[in-house]
């Protein structure tokens, strides 16, 4: 009869059976995607080539057997051994020494492109557009069923109302950046304030169609100022740069975009404020020249002035 064991027993047992030295103490190539830093100094990332992919992880104190900050794109060789963290069964490789051994493909790609563009002066400050202060009409291109569009409306109900439009686009994946171009062209035709191009965090890979040219020369040739919100703060791509805008995340653009409520009663408090000052002024120069022109028009005054020109008519007649 067949042994019954638990879970925990057979993790214990898979831990066990990796220990066998076909995978321990070795050295494995890879590309390194999907890299998060941790408060304590890990790293946490995948390490994939052109068909698999394994979890890995570097602990802070095996930092120092690198000479590098690695960071995502990077090729490199890893030296360590693989293991199974018995609570849950996931199978990673723990690297202890790590060296590079290229850049990754697609962070070449990113690099040139990236260079392409702003040689072209698709980057610079000055063809930027400013974003509305008000805008009562945003338009949105992003996934239909993702997390970002519920955020930023969201965000739009507890800030400064505003009418949302959604352009469903394809986020990642092949054919992505095709409908993220079409949702801005057709965003940019309807006639809205300003247009959000962007997703959820994900890897290199995941958020790639933000990188492609096309998705960058849409933004550039936009006529509706475009703000980027693609990932988390730590990630950049081409759109962000040529974007008028770049938000740190899809809720903050909306968080940029929109004022609070409380800061918008402010403003017109305080043009309140001026208004009824400015009227206060001019109300109370026009009671002074009033006053003066009473005082000229007085009867006593009248009397006075015309008693001093009789007696001038007779001075110069007594001459």
């Amino acid at each position: 009869m067949a042994e019954t064991v638990t879970v925990t027993q057979l993790n214990n047992r898979v831990k066990t059976l990796m220990k066998h030295a076909s995978v321990n103490d070795i050295w494995v190539s890879g590309e390194i995607s999907g890299i998060k830093k941790t408060s304590a100094g890990h790293y946490y990332f995948t390490l994939k080539d052109e068909k698999s992919s394994v979890s890995a992880v570097i602990f802070a104190s095996s930092r120092f057997n690198m000479s590098f900050e690695p960071k995502e794109g990077d090729k490199v060789d890893a030296f360590g051994s693989a293991d199974v963290y018995a609570q849950n069964g996931r199978y990673q490789f723990i690297i202890s020494a790590m060296r590079h051994s290229g850049i990754g493909d697609l962070y070449i790609r990113f690099e040139a492109l990236k260079a392409k563009l702003k040689a072209e002066g698709l980057f610079d400050e000055s063809r930027k557009r400013p974003i509305p202060k008000y805008p009562r009409r945003i338009g949105v291109v992003t996934s239909q069923t993702g997390a970002v569009i519920h955020d930023i409306i969201t965000t739009s109900s507890t800030r400064f109302p505003a009418d949302i439009y959604l352009a469903p686009a394809q986020v990642q994946g092949e054919g992505a950046a095709k409908t993220i171009v079409a949702g801005i062209e057709i965003l940019d035709c309807f006639g809205v304030d300003v247009i959000i191009v962007g997703r959820g965090g994900g890897s290199l890979e995941e958020l790639w169609p933000f990188n492609e040219e096309q998705v960058a020369r849409a933004i550039a040739s936009c006529g509706t100022p475009v703000v980027s919100a693609v990932g988390h703060e730590t990630d950049f791509t081409i759109a962000d740069f040529v974007a008028d805008l770049r938000a740190p995340t899809p809720t903050g653009a909306a968080a940029l975009i929109l004022r609070d409520k409380l800061e918008t009663s402010s403003d017109v408090e305080s043009l309140m404020n001026r208004a009824t000052s400015a009227l206060m002024d001019s109300m109370w120069n026009m009671d002074n020249r009033l006053s003066v022109l009473n005082a000229r028009l007085a009867p006593g005054r009248a009397n006075r002035d015309l008693s001093m020109r009789e007696m001038e008519m007779d001075r110069l007649v007594t001459r």
